[in-house]
């Protein structure tokens, strides 16, 4: 029988308090909600990461029957993701629920081992949230983190010569894990391990609030995912699908 959870306590003992559905709930507020059914959980929430998300986890037999009640709670915008051998046979299982697309889930159950680069990278104020629009727009249009969205917390940054250089948001953020997003370098200026120094920087205070941290990112994009493995992130390949 379908078991829907009312906190996020209960939500990480009956994952074994993995990073993916817990980071899709959201705390289980403002409309996110989960179930379990026998050895598969899921975690949904509005709005997260801009897409309505349902993080997957377990047996692929009960995760089906759970992603087919989390539809007919939630509704068809709601897109189910999760590791992609699970996902591949959750969609098989359900008629009209399609895979959409692939990419890579990271996360990190501890700081980085190296030093921090306190004095070069610092969270900035509401007064530079134009410098980092500007810098989005020009150096990284598809970044689902921008100033003022829902959900996208605060900014961090390092600066070349009194120019904002690199950026990375903490955004969407849940209560035990943290997550990085919105990293973003100037063109001319990459190369130079800024982006680096900025994610190592937010990935320690994410990691202090909140114990872990985590991220999403393109498999087509090798250099950001080296980046992110340096720093001791472990990568899982996902898949997303969607009702068709």
């Amino acid at each position: 029988m379908v078991r829907e959870l009312r906190s996020v306590a209960e939500l990480r003992a009956a994952c074994g308090d993995d990073d993916l559905p817990v980071w899709a709930a959201q705390n289980l507020t403002g409309g996110a909600r989960a179930w379990a059914l026998g050895e598969a959980v899921v975690g949904a929430a509005p709005r997260v990461s801009r897409r309505d998300r349902v993080g997957v986890w377990g047996d692929p037999a009960d995760a089906a029957e759970l992603v087919r009640h989390a539809l007919a709670e939630l509704g068809p915008s709601y897109r189910p993701f999760g590791e992609a051998g699970l996902m591949a046979e959750v969609a098989a299982r359900i008629d009209g629920l399609e895979v959409a697309g692939g990419f890579s889930w990271m996360s990190l159950p501890g700081g980085p081992g190296t030093t921090d680069a306190d004095g070069e990278v610092e969270w900035l104020g509401g007064e530079s949230e134009g410098e980092v629009s500007a810098l989005l727009a020009e150096h990284a249009p598809t970044s689902y983190a921008v100033p003022g969205a829902p959900g996208v917390r605060r900014w961090a940054g390092t600066r070349v010569r009194g120019r904002l250089a690199a950026v990375a948001a903490d955004a969407w953020s849940a209560p035990s894990v943290g997550f990085l997003a919105g990293v973003a370098t100037v063109r001319e200026l990459r190369g130079r391990g800024l982006a680096e120094r900025v994610c190592r920087w937010v990935t320690r205070r994410l990691v202090a609030a909140h114990g872990r941290a985590a991220l999403m990112v393109d498999d087509d994009n090798p250099a950001a995912i080296g980046v992110y493995e340096r720093l001791g992130y472990r990568r899982m390949r996902v898949l997303a699908t969607h009702v068709v």
